[in-house]
């Protein structure tokens, strides 16, 4: 019996640690709660992670919230070689600096307050203003990847990592929030969402786009 278990449904976070379990080819078993079902809320849930947050990740006696965390974990234990394990602290630096960015300026900064002030207004109240001036935001960075990556496949030069997982759940985002995207972002979309974990991860975390 797996030891793992993935908390967790229906957003671009709880996408990642998905992503990453199906890339690697671990067994793991996928509790499938959303956020603001009430399912986060419960004692049973509270016990593990008292943020009462998703996604969620459960190895053993290991309890891990965030997802970065939660990827970044998963890949440097149970490495398989599909997704680079940086080994030199040059490199590990820069996958710091990809995640923060990508987590700071794009999720945080950008999409996640067009969320809340846009889709989750009844709760956070409505502000047109503040989702203009985040789209404007999400362009400016979107720009700034799309010119690094007319130069390099991934944005770890030639390896795919956490952070084209990042940067791939907020494309995602970004395209169902109709953000404007340069065409080389566009044609990365593409290309790695043609991935067969990435496909398979979608249909896990978004089982209602498939009928699911």
């Amino acid at each position: 019996m797996t030891s793992i278990t993935i908390w967790g449904t229906g957003t671009p976070r709880s996408f990642r640690p998905i992503w990453v379990a199906e890339e690697l080819g671990i067994e793991y078993e996928h509790r499938a709660i959303g956020p603001r079902t009430g399912e986060t809320q419960t004692p049973a849930y509270q016990r593990l992670n008292r943020k009462q947050k998703i996604p969620f990740l459960q190895d053993g006696e290991v309890k891990i919230s965030e997802s970065v965390a939660i990827c970044r974990y998963l890949r440097t234990k149970y490495s398989n070689g599909s997704i680079y394990q940086p080994n030199t602290p040059v490199a590990l630096a820069k996958e710091d600096e990809w995640c923060c960015y990508i987590y700071g300026e794009l999720d945080e900064t950008s999409l996640y307050v067009m969320r809340r002030h846009g889709d989750l207004g009844a709760i956070y109240g409505d502000c047109p203003e503040a989702v203009a001036s985040s789209r404007g935001y999400a362009e400016k960075h979107f720009g700034v990847l799309a010119e690094l990556l007319e130069k390099r496949e991934y944005l770890m030069a030639d390896h795919f990592s956490v952070p084209d997982i990042l940067l791939m759940s907020c494309l995602d985002w970004a395209v169902a929030y109709e953000v404007a995207l340069p065409q080389g972002l566009l044609d990365y979309h593409a290309r790695l969402s043609q991935r067969p974990a990435y496909l398979s991860a979608m249909q896990i975390n978004y089982p209602d786009l498939f009928g699911g």
